[in-house]
């Protein structure tokens, strides 16, 4: 192998974290083709995850790996969100049972994942979806996870509990973000405000509104509720429940609450 593709590999061995995937979209910007990367794996010091995506020769690379290709190489909006970044940042007492644990990816905006993320065993069920949930996502609603030599981009908090209660879909669901609610009791208002302005969906911002006053938390009491738009008419939200006449959805009566 000539010395400039002796440069090459060492250039892209020395940029590229450890335990994570590089893309063929990353290696065609270091004018590294196809080609080039076959005789990197000859001398195994490349290994093929899948089609278009590798990893260093030797390395084991779980969820996090591609998530943060997915994130630095490609530019896309895709992040941890939902309960999944409520448990990253032990906001969750919840632990899942069994061997493998339910890992929520999600979209900004409409994303199809690269055919080598969604081929590839990582080992953990994830579950990716495109909520575009905000009109606008203000910046200090992302929160940075050291994975060790790399992040990954994960909701706050403030993001990530409305992101649950968009994919909540049973009374189980309700149940358990009331649950979660209860333990939110440092939320930044003023990123709950601006996250509320900006949600597009009547029954998150209700959902929120509820669970939050029925916790009493003293960031809600700072709130400016006619500043955010709650729609007309009535939402079933819980089956079975009793409506709520100040926030017009169904929610579950005082016995149905769990225990927190």
């Amino acid at each position: 192998m000539g010395s400039q593709n002796i440069s090459k590999i060492n250039r892209l061995l020395k940029s590229w974290p450890k335990e994570t995937v590089v893309t063929q979209a990353r290696l065609d910007k270091l004018d590294i083709s196809r080609q080039l990367v076959t005789k990197y794996i000859h001398y195994k010091w490349v290994d093929r995850l899948e089609a278009r995506a590798y990893i260093r020769s030797g390395d084991t690379v779980k969820w996090q790996g591609g998530l943060y290709a997915l994130q630095a190489q490609l530019g896309m909006t895709i992040h941890v969100g939902g309960l999944t970044a409520l448990e990253l940042q032990g906001r969750s007492h919840f632990i899942p049972l069994g061997q493998y644990k339910k890992v929520i990816l999600v979209s900004d905006r409409p994303e199809r994942l690269p055919a080598w993320f969604q081929k590839h065993q990582w080992g953990d069920k994830l579950e990716h979806s495109c909520l575009s949930l905000f009109e606008r996502v203000p910046d200090n609603v992302i929160t940075k996870r050291d994975c060790g030599g790399f992040e990954i981009v994960m909701s706050s908090p403030e993001r990530a509990i409305m992101e649950q209660m968009r994919l909540s879909r049973t009374n189980a669901d309700i149940n358990h973000i009331y649950q979660l609610m209860e333990g939110l009791n440092t939320l930044r208002p003023d990123t709950v405000q601006e996250l509320l302005e900006n949600c597009r969906s009547i029954k998150v911002k209700r959902l929120f509104l509820w669970n939050a006053e029925i916790a009493n938390h003293t960031w809600f009491r700072r709130l400016n509720p006619l500043r955010i738009d709650l729609g007309k008419g009535k939402r079933r939200v819980y089956k079975g429940g009793q409506l709520n006449e100040k926030y017009q959805i169904t929610v579950p009566r005082p016995e149905e609450l769990p225990n927190v």
